[in-house]
C-alpha cells in the first residue's frame, strides 16, 4: 500500500503506510515463503454454515481459528484505563481493513475444498507434518528451528503456516496429479543447465536495427572497445552500468536464438545481430567455459536433488494451472459489499458454488490474521479520544479538512495559484484500491489532529529557533572529506596517514579504502556539506573551526570515530532573512510539533493500564484516577468522522 502521512508522527491506528511515520503497518510477509504458495490458503469449515451443508472435518486438515465458536471466544478484547474493546468492536475494524482480501483467501480455501471433497483426496494432519518436515530439511534446519525462524523473521504462526501455506500446497498436488513423473529429458536438459558448458559474454542491447547495425561495425572494428559502447548506447540499464557483462549463459533456460549462437562463438569474437521479439542484440565471447566434472560419488546426491527440484517445479506448475481452472469454473457470489445481496443473503459474505461463508466466520478470520495489529491501533485510538475527553477537547470537521490541506501541501500537490490541491492529494493515496480516504481519514489524518490538539498550546517557536533555523537551512556550510571508522586505533593510524600525506586525492583514497560509512567510502570521502545545528554539534564544532585544507582530529560521534578534511565552505543563496521567515516559521513549527505529539504519546502509552487479552499481555501503568468500574458500563465511542472531505 502507498498511503501517505497526514503529519509524519502519529500513533499506529491502522493500516496506512506512510513514509517517515511512527504508525506504519506492514503486513506478514507469509507468501514467498514457498513458490507454490502465492495465494492459497487452508480449507475452513464455511460450507457449516450454509443451511443444510455438512460439517464434516472430511480433508480439511489443521482447522482455521475461524471455525471455532464465537461463544468460546472472550467478548472482551482489550481494556484501557477502565474501558472496553469489544470483540465485536475488534472484528468490525478488522473486516473493515482486511474483509476484501481476508474473504478473497476464505473463498480460495472453499474452493479447494470442494474439489478435495469431490474428488476424495485428503490431507492428514501426518502428510502436514512430513512436509514440514521436508521443507525445513532442504534448509539444512530442523522443524522447531524453522517454524521459530518463520515466526520471528517472517511473523508467521506455525499454525497459520500449516493451515495457510501447507495444507493447500499439498491438496493442490495431489489434486493436480496422483504421480508427477519427470522423464529422461527433463533430467538431462536439468543436468546440462546445471553442470554442462556456459559461456561468458558481454551483450549491448537495442531497439532499433539501424542503430544495432551501427553498433555492431564499430564493436568489430574494435572488439576491445565493446564494453564502453555497451555502457555508453545499451538499452538495457541492468547490463550497461556493468559494461554489458552478464551472469554466464547456460543452455536450456534462456532463449534459444541467443544460447545457439553464443555456443558457437570463439572466444573473443562478436556475434552478428541477433533479434528476440522487438529487440536486437550483440553478443561478445569473452570465453567458453568447460563443463563441470562430477565425481561417481557425487552423481546420485546430484541426480536425487535435480530429481527433487524438477518435480517440485512440474508440481507447482501443475497446481497453478488447476487451481486457476477450479477458480473459473467456481460460481462465487460477493455477497460482502453488494447491499442488494446482503438484503437477499443476511449474515452472507460469500457463497462459493451455493455454501455460504458468514459474515461472522468473515469478521472470526479476520481477527485471527491482523486482529493484533487492528487491536493495537484501536487500543491506541481509545487513549487519544480518553485523553481528549479529559481536556475538554474534541476533533472538528474543519480540523481534519486543514490537515488534509495541509499534508497536501507538505507533499507539493499545489494548485497553479499554490493553494493545496487536496483532489489530487486524496486520489494519489488511495490509488491503486491500496485504501480509501475513509480509512486514510480514519487511521492518518485522526490520530494527527488528536495529537496536535493535545500538544498545540505546548509549542512555541522563539526568535532562537528561527536563528538557528535560518542558519540550518540556508547558511553556509562546511565542505568536508570524510572517513568513519569502527575502532579508535585503527583511526589513530589512518589520521597519521592522512597527516603525513596531506592532499586531499590522498584522503580521499584513505576513505575509499578505510571507511565503514557507504557513501564516504564510494565516493572517496565526499558527503554533503555539514550545516549548523542539524543534530550533530560535536561534528559540527570541528568541521567549522577547519581552515581549507586543514585536518581535524579525530572526532567521536556514538560508537564511530570520524576523521574530516576541510575543502572549505559553500557561499549562502539566500541572505534576507525576511524573505523567507514564513516559510521557515511553519518548518520548525511542524518539526518541534512532531516532536511534542511523539513525546505526549509514549507519555499516554507509559502511564495506562492497558490489559490486552488477545496478546496475553497487561501493563499496570502510573495513570493517576483510572476507572476501575465494571467495563460492562462502557460503551465503545463512534469513530472519528471524515469532516467534509469529497469521496
Amino acid at each position: 500500500m502507498a498511503g501517505k502521512d497526514a503529519s509524519g508522527v502519529a500513533p499506529r491506528l491502522g493500516r496506512i503506510r506512510v513514509p517517515n511515520t511512527v504508525f506504519v503497518v506492514t503486513l506478514p510477509l507469509v507468501l514467498g515463503l514457498l513458490a507454490a504458495s502465492t495465494l492459497w490458503v487452508s480449507p475452513a469449515d464455511a460450507q457449516s454454515a450454509a443451511p443444510g451443508s455438512s460439517t464434516s472435518r472430511f480433508a480439511a486438515g489443521p482447522q482455521p481459528a475461524a471455525a471455532t465458536s464465537t461463544g468460546q471466544q472472550p467478548q472482551v478484547t482489550a481494556v484501557v484505563n477502565g474501558e472496553q474493546i469489544s470483540r465485536q468492536a475488534l472484528a468490525d475494524e478488522s473486516r473493515r481493513r482486511y474483509g476484501q482480501e481476508v474473504l478473497e483467501s476464505m473463498v480460495n480455501k472453499q474452493i479447494i475444498l470442494q474439489a478435495c471433497q469431490t474428488r476424495g483426496v485428503a490431507i492428514s494432519q501426518q502428510d502436514v507434518e512430513a512436509e514440514i518436515n521436508n521443507v525445513a530439511s532442504k534448509f539444512g534446519l530442523s522443524v522447531d528451528r524453522w517454524l521459530t525462524l518463520l515466526e520471528t523473521e517472517r511473523d508467521v504462526d506455525p499454525q497459520d503456516y500449516r493451515r495457510d501455506i501447507i495444507w493447500p500446497t499439498l491438496a493442490l498436488r495431489r489434486l493436480a496429479s496422483k504421480e508427477t513423473v519427470v522423464t529422461q529429458e527433463e533430467f538431462a536438459a536439468a543436468f546440462e543447465s546445471e553442470y554442462g558448458p556456459k559461456v561468458k559474454a558481454s551483450i549491448i542491447v537495442v531497439t532499433d536495427r539501424a542503430k544495432a547495425e551501427r553498433l555492431l561495425k564499430l564493436a568489430k572494428s574494435a572488439p576491445d572497445g565493446f564494453g564502453q559502447l555497451a555502457k555508453e548506447h545499451s538499452e538495457d540499464k541492468a547490463t550497461a552500468s556493468a559494461y554489458g557483462v552478464i551472469p554466464p549463459i547456460r543452455k536450456h533456460l534462456g532463449d534459444p536464438n541467443i544460447e545457439q549462437v553464443a555456443f558457437r562463438l570463439e572466444e573473443g569474437e562478436i556475434s552478428s545481430i541477433v533479434q528476440v521479439a522487438n529487440q536486437y542484440f550483440i553478443l561478445k565471447c569473452d570465453k567458453q567455459i568447460d563443463r563441470t566434472y562430477i565425481s561417481s560419488e557425487q552423481l546420485p546426491d546430484i541426480k536425487r536433488q535435480l530429481y527433487d527440484r524438477i518435480r517440485d517445479h512440474k508440481m507447482r506448475t501443475e497446481s497453478a494451472t488447476l487451481f486457476k481452472q477450479l477458480q473459473s469454473q467456481a460460481q462465487v457470489v460477493n455477497v460482502l459489499n453488494d447491499a442488494n445481496l446482503q438484503r437477499q443473503y443476511p449474515g452472507v459474505a460469500a457463497l462459493v458454488n451455493g455454501r455460504a461463508i458468514t459474515e461472522l466466520q468473515l469478521s472470526e478470520e479476520c481477527i485471527v490474521r491482523h486482529g493484533k495489529e487492528v487491536l493495537e491501533g484501536e487500543i491506541n485510538r481509545k487513549l487519544l479520544l480518553q485523553e481528549l475527553r479529559r481536556r475538554k477537547k474534541s476533533v472538528e470537521e474543519q480540523d481534519i479538512d486543514y490537515e488534509v490541506a495541509r499534508a497536501a501541501d507538505a507533499y507539493n500537490f499545489l494548485r497553479p495559484d499554490g493553494s493545496p490541491d487536496v483532489d489530487a492529494w486524496l486520489k494519489k493515496i488511495t490509488e491503486g484500491d491500496t485504501t480509501t480516504i475513509e480509512l486514510y481519514v480514519r487511521d492518518a489524518v485522526w490520530p494527527s489532529v488528536a495529537l496536535k490538539k493535545l500538544v498545540d498550546s505546548k509549542v512555541q517557536v522563539t526568535d532562537e529557533d528561527m536563528q538557528n533555523g535560518f542558519l540550518s537551512n540556508f547558511g553556509e556550510r562546511a565542505k568536508v572529506l570524510v572517513i568513519v571508522l569502527g575502532n579508535h586505533r585503527q583511526a589513530q593510524e589512518v589520521w597519521d596517514m592522512a597527516r603525513n600525506n596531506p592532499t586531499d586525492q590522498f584522503f580521499g583514497q584513505l576513505a575509499s579504502q578505510y571507511s565503514i560509512e557507504p557513501a564516504s567510502r564510494s565516493n572517496f570521502g565526499e558527503v554533503p556539506p555539514i550545516r549548523r545545528h542539524s543534530g550533530q554539534p560535536v561534528l559540527e564544532k570541528e568541521a567549522f573551526s577547519l581552515k581549507t585544507g586543514e585536518l581535524s582530529g579525530i572526532v567521536a560521534v556514538a560508537d564511530k570515530y570520524v576523521i574530516m578534511r576541510c575543502l572549505g565552505r559553500t557561499k549562502p543563496v539566500v541572505k534576507e532573512f525576511d524573505a523567507v521567515k514564513d516559510e521557515l516559521f511553519k518548518d520548525i513549527q511542524e518539526k518541534k510539533l512532531r516532536i511534542a505529539m511523539a513525546k505526549e504519546f509514549d507519555r499516554l502509552k507509559e502511564t495506562a493500564q492497558i490489559d490486552n487479552f488477545l496478546t496475553g499481555t497487561s501493563q499496570a501503568g502510573t495513570r493517576l484516577g483510572a476507572r476501575t468500574a465494571s467495563p460492562a458500563s462502557y460503551v465503545q465511542p463512534a469513530a472519528p468522522r471524515a469532516g467534509s472531505i469529497k469521496r
